[in-house]
């Protein structure tokens, strides 16, 4: 019935996906975000679309890994080109249709001709818009709802796991802002008072084994953000200068509660706070957890992990603050508290070099944790620092980096975007994975790493 279900809501949408297999393994300890939470939907948007092509091509430099990676050695190069667009259409009686959707054809190092070469259409938003009464929208299809308000990680991003799709750069601003939307059914009412919000995502299929590539051409992939049953409510309070956000999420009968918080501090900084804290596991309780029902590890490991369950925190407070020459630099310190301790990372390496079985079952934790877009550690530092218009009129500077409390590895990359004219743009990352083999981004298997990105927009 799930499956029928789903099938009848895409019926009316004009564009599917396939699905891809994780092309992200060196961003394990990347969560994704972004600066703000989901705008309300627009009034009176005009009708019309936006289309580009894309060409993002990376080098990789690998290191010997302190815990050696299952299969094959990982590509140094690879290659993704990407036909991205999104449309938005007037159908009358206050009603919209949003479409966001991106073609990718991908090539790497290491396969057979023939076999280097996979595509796969991410479908990241389809969903109708219904304005029923002023100020009272209802919205049903797939939808991208984000929320929080820091950069580095966001905890109360409910709905990010399973999302992610490619990306030429680290910034979890963008891998927040292009991913895989939620099959869901939302409305929306804005008062005078503020706002308040509810949204439903069903269940339609069960979990899928994580980097599992499509089962068919069309594939939507919904068993990656449809694979539980899930309801946020959200109520934004309008209090002025301060803006705080409240909200309760529950999936599959278990509720988290969470708050955003943000304030003008003097003229040229804004602070702000994100929380959110409920019942869970452990991060490696929850991976094999995760592995076991998706028959992608065997039963027998179950005992790797603790399974107590307890109520645990996510944190992420910081500022941004912005300069008279237009930098803005934001700096936050980060918290998951089911992430691993120092007692747990000595047992991630001492099991991974113990037995072949095993370093797979750690990497598998470590491939869960950017499924889900859980920072893999408990507490880290992010700092970013954005210039526009830095070197020349339409060329943008940024240096971002994540800093791990628990052993000083980091992750940085520094990226410049020239925006050459109306219809072209170019951009470089070089991204490196800094620290001991022993350490957080120091076990990761690419040290360094250089992507070259050009857009064509029509």
């Amino acid at each position: 019935m799930r499956r029928l279900l789903a099938l009848g809501l895409l019926a009316a949408l004009p564009l599917v996906q396939d699905a891809r297999a994780d092309e992200n393994a060196d961003l394990d300890m990347i969560p994704g975000a972004v600066a703000t939470a989901a705008a309300p939907p627009a009034e009176t948007a005009p009708a019309g679309g936006k289309l580009s092509l894309e060409n993002a091509a990376g080098l990789s430099g690998l290191r010997p890994l302190a815990v050696p990676l299952p299969g094959r050695t990982p590509p140094r190069w690879g290659d993704r080109t990407s036909l991205d667009g999104r449309w938005e259409w007037n159908l009358g009686h206050d009603v919209r249709l949003n479409v966001s959707d991106r073609l990718d054809v991908f090539a790497r190092d290491g396969l057979a001709f023939g076999q280097g070469r996979t595509a796969a259409n991410n479908l990241r938003e389809a969903y109708l818009t219904w304005e029923a009464a002023p100020r009272l929208y209802v919205e049903a299809g797939r939808i991208n709802v984000r929320n929080g308000v820091a950069l580095g990680f966001n905890p109360t991003d409910y709905f990010r796991a399973g999302s992610a799709v490619d990306q030429a750069t680290a910034d979890p601003s963008a891998l927040r802002e292009n991913r895989l939307g939620t099959m869901m059914l939302r409305g929306q009412h804005i008062a005078e008072w503020g706002s308040v919000s509810f949204a439903y995502a069903p269940k339609l299929f069960e979990p899928a084994r994580i980097g599992q590539g499509a089962t068919a051409p069309l594939d939507p992939h919904l068993d990656r953000t449809n694979a539980a049953a899930r309801w946020l409510l959200t109520l934004h309070p309008d209090l002025g200068d301060i803006a705080p956000e409240l909200l309760v999420f529950n999936q599959s009968g278990r509720t988290s509660l969470g708050a955003n918080l943000t304030a003008p501090v003097g003229q040229q900084i804004v602070a702000y706070a994100e929380w959110s804290g409920g019942a869970a596991q452990g991060l490696a309780a929850e991976a094999i957890g995760y592995g076991i029902r998706t028959f992608t590890l065997p039963s027998t490991v179950r005992g790797l992990a603790g399974t107590a369950q307890g109520f645990r925190n996510d944190l992420a407070v910081g500022f941004a603050w912005t300069g008279e020459s237009k930098v803005t630099v934001n700096l936050e310190y980060l918290f998951h508290e089911a992430g691993f301790s120092r007692t747990d990372w000595r047992r991630w390496y001492a099991a991974g070099r113990s037995s072949p079985l095993l370093a797979g079952v750690m990497w598998y934790e470590r491939g869960y944790a950017a499924d889900q877009q859980y920072p893999a550690g408990r507490q880290q530092m992010f700092v970013r620092a954005s210039w526009p218009d830095a070197i020349a009129r339409d060329i943008d500077l940024t240096a971002l980096s994540f800093v791990s409390l628990d052993d000083g590895s980091a992750l940085a990359q520094v990226s410049a975007n020239w925006n050459i004219d109306r219809q072209w743009s170019a951009a470089a990352y070089l991204a490196a994975n800094l620290g001991p083999p022993r350490s957080i981004y120091g076990s990761l298997k690419s040290a360094i790493s250089a992507t070259a990105q050009v857009v064509r927009y029509f």
